[in-house]
Parts: C-alpha cells; structure tokens; sequence
C-alpha cells in the first residue's frame, strides 16, 4: 500500500462515522393535524320552550252549602266519589219548609176568594151603572177592590213558589259534575240558620287547569327572539320523568306583574280523562310558547365561553380552526339555541376542542363517526 494513503484511511472512515451518527440532526416531518368531531349546523325553525313548574287547579269548583234552615237529616253520596250535575247529595229535614208551603198554599186560597167576591161587585156595579142604580163612585170603589184583589193573588202565588223553592233547596243536589269531596257537617247538625252553611265541595277535574308564571325578564327574552306566534302547547312531565300522555294548550296570560314576585302568571288547560292528575299537584311542564325562526341548536359541549363572551370553533373551508363569537339565547334539552354569530353550513367542533387552536389546521371527521371510533378502539394492555 501506498504509504501516503496510509493516514488517509482512518480519516475517511472517521468521516463516515461522523456522517451516521449526525442522521439525527436533520429535521424531522411536521406532525399531522389533530384530529377534531365536528358537527355541520343549518338553520331551522325551534320552538321555544321552557321548563317550569306549575300547580294543578279543577276545571270548576263548587262550594255546595245549606240554603235553607233545618237540620241535616243524612248524607245520600259517597265521599271521594264521582257524582252528576243534579244528582242528590244531602237531605235537610223538609217539616217546617212543608209547613211554610201549606200556609203559603192557604193564603193564595184566601186571596182567590177575595178575588172573586171582588170581581162579582164590580161586575154588578158595572151592571147597574148605566141605569144610575149606583153612584160612579160607587163603580169607582168597586173597581178598585177587584184590582187591589186580584193583585193580592199575584203576591200570593209568588209566595207559593218561593215557599216551594225553598221546600226543594231541602234535596242539596251537585250544582256540576265532578268529585264530591269529603262531608264538612255531620248528620244532625243545624244547617244553614243564618248563613249557608258549606256541606262539601265538587270539582270538575277532567279537563285540569295548570297554573304557572314566567319572569318578566324571560318573558321579555321569549318576545325578542319570538317572530312567529305558533302553537302555545304545555307538556307535563310525571313524577317518575315520563310526559304525560295528553298535551294540554295555553289558555290565558295575564297582563299585569306580581309586585311580590315580579312575575305574570300563565294558565294551561290539561284533558285528564283517566283522572289520573289531581288538584294541588305541583308539576314539571316543558311549555312551548311558540316558534323561533332561523336559530342553530349547537350541543352544549361546543359552547365555551371567555371574558368576550360565549363563542364557537369552527372549521373554516382551509382546514383552520376559527373562533365564532355567538349569541346564546338558551338552553334547549340538549342543545344551546344560538341565534346569531352562525352561517348555514358551518363545521363547529364538539370533541377534540383542547386541541384546536384558532388559526391551526385540524382534520376534521363527523363528530357521530368519531365517536364510534374510539368507542371501537382495542383498550391498551395493561402493563406487567
């Protein structure tokens, strides 16, 4: 070997060394975009709804009291149970109300006997007047009794009919068809001596009322976003979470706020054939006051909020993220009502938003795929 290759050997070896062993310096590959679900948001007509509580109320109540004096002879109904409009419900001891009617009877007969004796003298003096028989004042005297008599029968036969009016208020009938409720006087008792006397209390509670308010401050909210009246309907939900079988529909709204609470108190109107809702129950509704017109339902998970206010990312058309400050109105079941901040067609992010930065490429997937993916996705084995 050439002894002045000889140095050169280690050398280029020495090079090569360097050469692999400086690989790692190079720069790597940019790492790909996070990987973001987003959901694809297009206007539509949302109805506006809220939930309340409210409290049921009959349809009709009825006070069924004594309208006549006498003593409470026995109780025809059973207590709790379904009675008809005129059906019997109480007997008050009718004697002296009988009583009151045979008098009245006598002197409606008096008055018609007086009656008649007055009519045969006047139809004699109007007999004998022509020939001068009997004086005109005469005629005039006779005149007069017959229709002093006759207006003494009138006043008699009223009398008559009030006296049996009264002797009938002794049958306490159901003023309307419902629920007779439990019995206040008990058999025996003097009823109705001065005043009417409350026996029980019927009420109608199929269709059921269902009373709530609304704060002025959500009502104002309703009207601003609200341009399209639609149905008012009412939803109640039972106890064990389940909506009640029948919708029921608004009825009235008040005008004038409730100084105590600041609130103005609304009405539903709720069929309850099955009788399975009662009077006094306080409920859950999910009222719905109309219809809002192009609003976007966002899930609640997307919506965050800064010191600017509430606000989205969304997947601009280069694959960026964007930040979209909004306007929230509510929340809906699952989802924020945004009504303005959105275009038709906009991709916001509802999973992967720790890593979506605005003005970063992301990889945007439906959120419903995404989700199915790591649902499908093989758990990591645990370490020995």
């Amino acid at each position: 070997m050439n002894p002045i290759a000889r140095p050169l050997v280690p050398a280029a070896l020495s090079l090569l060394l360097l050469s692999a062993c400086g690989g790692g310096d190079q720069p790597q590959g940019a790492p790909p975009p996070p990987e973001v679900g987003v959901v694809m948001i297009q206007p539509a007509v949302v109805p506006v709804q809220m939930d309340l509580v409210g409290r049921l109320a009959p349809f009709r109540s009825a006070d069924v009291r004594a309208r006549v004096p006498g003593v409470l002879q026995k109780r025809v109904y059973e207590e709790g149970s379904d009675v008809r409009e005129g059906q019997v419900l109480f007997q008050i001891e009718p004697s002296q109300l009988q009583a009151a009617t045979g008098q009245a009877q006598a002197a409606l007969a008096a008055t018609q006997a007086s009656y008649a004796n007055a009519k045969v003298a006047a139809d004699r003096a109007r007999q004998l007047a022509p020939q001068k028989f009997v004086s005109q004042s005469d005629l005039d005297n006779a005149e007069a009794a017959e229709r002093s008599a006759a207006a003494a029968v009138k006043q008699a036969q009223a009398a008559l009919a009030n006296a049996r009016i009264n002797q009938g208020y002794a049958t306490v009938r159901a003023p309307i068809s419902g629920r007779a409720g439990k019995q206040q006087v008990t058999e025996g008792a003097l009823v109705g001596e001065g005043t009417a006397t409350l026996l029980t209390t019927v009420d109608q509670i199929d269709p059921l009322y269902v009373n709530f308010s609304l704060g002025v401050t959500e009502l104002q909210q309703i009207r601003s976003t609200r341009t399209n009246q639609g149905a008012t309907e009412v939803q109640v939900i039972l106890p064990d979470g389940t909506p009640y079988a029948h919708a029921g529909t608004m009825d009235f709204a008040g005008d004038v706020v409730d100084p105590a609470t600041g609130a103005i108190a609304l009405r539903a109107r709720v069929p309850n054939p099955d009788k399975t809702l009662l009077p006094g129950t306080y409920v859950t509704l999910k009222a719905t006051l109309g219809q809002q017109p192009n609003a976007f339902r966002v899930p609640q998970a997307a919506l965050q909020r800064d010191a600017a206010g509430a606000y989205l990312l969304v997947v601009g058309s280069d694959g960026k993220v964007v930040r979209k400050d909004v306007i929230a109105d509510r929340q809906q079941g699952p989802d924020w009502i945004v009504s303005k901040g959105l275009a038709p067609g906009d991709r916001v992010i509802v999973s992967g938003l720790q890593r979506a930065q605005p003005g970063q490429p992301v990889k945007a997937v439906p959120a419903d795929a995404k989700a199915n993916a790591e649902a499908k996705a093989p758990a990591a084995p645990a370490k020995g």
